[in-house]
């Protein structure tokens, strides 16, 4: 694909002022890898911040509520995020999905606020590993993709899709190549059968365990546009292991 490889950071529940000099380094080495696409997903205390620190980088959000604004205690809407700096949100990931028991149908909400927002939205899928034990990973993300990617004029061109095996998510533990070009080629088609010719040009994401010294193998499988990158983003060595290998296959 033409586009340049995506690389995401989700800091989850980590990140205080004193993380703002990791934004700052990646910032900096992201100006020389100008072949990868950078962007980082603090926590929603950081973005203001991230954003005026880190000026070469995407800066966005982890989650945002569907409603534009209301009685919703705790929440935060798609068009505080942008006024906060962020210019996408992550919506859809499985630690939401779980923790929150948020349905496919709350994702596209929320995937479609973020775009009638302003916002682009990475919109997360994956498999429990019973799934994929009972040969129904591939089923399961497309039922996923079918119930939460937002519709509509323009949608594909504002939305990236995340494959992170649920299973894979933190523990160290990750599908083999072939497991995720299989899987990749699997989301294409039902982009493609959602969105039509636009579906191909979606950036599909890999997360799961993301780490410098396997990065290379992941990111150059099949149909495989970037990553969504969780504990190895916290630090700026992690990250740029990751940000430079995706920048080296961006030049070939």
């Amino acid at each position: 694909m033409a586009l340049r490889p995506y690389i995401v950071g989700n800091w989850k529940m980590h990140g205080t002022r004193a993380m703002l000099s990791e934004a700052r380094a990646i910032d900096r080495a992201a100006e020389r890898l100008l072949k990868a696409e950078v962007a980082l997903a603090p926590p929603y205390t950081l973005i203001h911040a991230t954003r005026k620190e880190a000026t070469l980088i995407g800066v966005g959000a982890q989650d945002c509520h569907a409603a534009e604004g209301g009685a919703h205690t705790g929440d935060i809407s798609a068009a505080m995020l942008k006024d906060a700096g962020a210019g996408f949100v992550i919506v859809g990931h499985s630690e939401r999905r779980a923790d929150h028991g948020e349905t496919d149908a709350v994702v596209k909400a929320k995937a479609e606020a973020a775009l009638g927002a302003g916002l682009s939205a990475i919109v997360c899928v994956g498999e429990t590993e019973a799934e994929r034990d009972a040969g129904k990973a591939e089923a399961v993300v497309s039922a996923q993709l079918e119930g939460s990617l937002p519709t509509g004029d323009g949608a594909a061109e504002k939305v990236t899709v995340a494959y992170e095996p649920v299973w894979a998510i933190g523990t160290g533990r990750t599908p083999t190549v072939e497991d995720v070009g299989a899987m990749h080629r699997s989301i294409r088609q039902t982009l493609e059968r959602i969105y039509g010719e636009a579906g191909a040009q979606v950036r599909i994401l890999y997360g799961g365990s993301v780490k410098p010294d396997n990065a290379a193998e992941l990111l150059a499988a099949d149909e495989v546009g970037g990553a969504l990158v969780g504990g190895a983003s916290l630090t700026a060595e992690q990250f740029l292991g990751i940000i430079v290998a995706a920048a080296e296959l961006g030049e070939h």
